[in-house]
């Protein structure tokens, strides 16, 4: 390796000076897109020596990160507990076989003081985390409903059959309206004339007052503030020409990106809220909160309503309920399913009750 490699951690208080400075964004590849880092700086929950990432470079390029995020547990006693998501764990090609990668998580690891957890990891370092001194917090599946062939995916799995992608996109296109077609058809009979919606930049107290008691027992600290970041439409960037400067690490570019977020009311009441990251023609669901078992199905129906609206073509969830309702009421091509493991360093100083822990869909999603 180079003599000139240096890995550093970013605070904060670096990154903020970076985004005046236009330090990272400079180069073919960087590690989040600039909407990313401004929403990031942002998060008063998030203290300006606490570290966001460690980043490798050599003579100033980048050749490995690791970005982390803080973010606070939802203690029994109600004592802040600080935690560090660790999201993403990169390294250049070119140094797949040597220390770097692994130096560069050490180095994160320290910096986090080992109150660390890792929602979810590639099957690439499985070996890596089982040899590592963490424990297993949950165990959940990972859903991937398709409601058309979607051949970008068909190809990306299967590169031989580029060379009929014409064809594949004509029957894509042909499976998706058929599907549509007989799933608009329930929709009709599904969603009633006393169902309305709100859709919104940022909760209302109404909104909140109906999320605060579903959210009690979550893993991370649930607050009006801190969700209201969490579903900011600020930290994505629209790029509708391909003329993009950079590509990131993090997603959070693409010529359609957009959260939505819905307040559902039946009969004068708010019976649900829904948000979803849509990505080109992916519905990426990061709340899907429901009071009462009888106004579920509804609320589904508003989710499969605004797929077709967006003109989403599947739905990505970790929420086997929702995962599961969707496949048996509704016409579906396939559905992609792995399982998942969430993890917590041995070392974080707090007593996490994992018989009755769940890791849900909302904890821990930064995309």
């Amino acid at each position: 390796m180079s003599k000139n490699i240096e890995v550093v951690g970013i605070t904060k208080k670096q990154l903020r000076n970076a985004i005046e400075c236009n330090l990272y964004w400079q180069d073919s590849l960087v590690p989040f897109p600039k909407s990313k880092a401004n929403w990031l700086v942002s998060n008063t929950r998030i203290d300006e020596d606490d570290y966001c990432g460690v980043m490798g470079y050599e003579d100033g390029k980048m050749i490995s990160f690791v970005y982390m995020f803080p973010d606070y547990l939802n203690t029994k006693n109600k004592e802040l507990k600080k935690v560090y998501w660790l999201i993403l764990w990169w390294v250049n090609e070119t140094y797949k076989n040597t220390v770097l990668g692994n130096y560069t998580y050490t180095q994160a690891l320290n910096l986090a003081n080992k109150q660390v957890l890792v929602k979810a990891y590639a099957e690439n370092v499985n070996f890596f985390y089982e040899k590592q001194p963490y424990k297993v917090i949950a165990s959940r599946d990972r859903h991937t409903i398709f409601f058309s062939l979607d051949t970008s995916i068909l190809i990306g799995r299967f590169p031989v059959l580029k060379s009929i992608k014409f064809l594949l996109s004509k029957l894509d296109n042909f499976t998706y309206v058929i599907i549509k077609r007989l799933n608009k058809g329930k929709l009709k009979t599904g969603i009633n004339d006393g169902v309305l919606y709100d859709y919104l930049n940022e909760l209302d107290n109404e909104t909140w007052k109906f999320i605060k008691p579903l959210c009690k027992n979550d893993l991370i600290l649930k607050t009006k503030e801190y969700i209201n970041w969490q579903i900011n439409n600020a930290q994505y960037t629209q790029t509708p020409n391909s003329k993009q400067s950079y590509a990131s690490l993090q997603g959070g570019c693409s010529s359609n990106i957009h959260i939505h977020n819905i307040k559902i009311i039946k009969n004068t009441k708010v019976v649900g809220f829904l948000s979803f990251t849509l990505n080109y023609n992916e519905c990426n669901v990061k709340y899907f909160l429901v009071k009462n078992s009888e106004n579920y199905n509804t609320c589904v129906d508003v989710l499969i309503e605004n797929l077709y609206a967006t003109k989403a073509k599947f739905i990505f969830t970790d929420d086997s309920e929702l995962s599961n309702n969707i496949k048996n009421r509704y016409k579906t091509i396939y559905t992609y399913k792995v399982t998942k493991k969430g993890l917590a360093h041995n070392d974080i100083s707090v007593d996490l009750d994992i018989e009755n822990l769940n890791l849900y869909n909302r904890d821990g999603h930064f995309y």
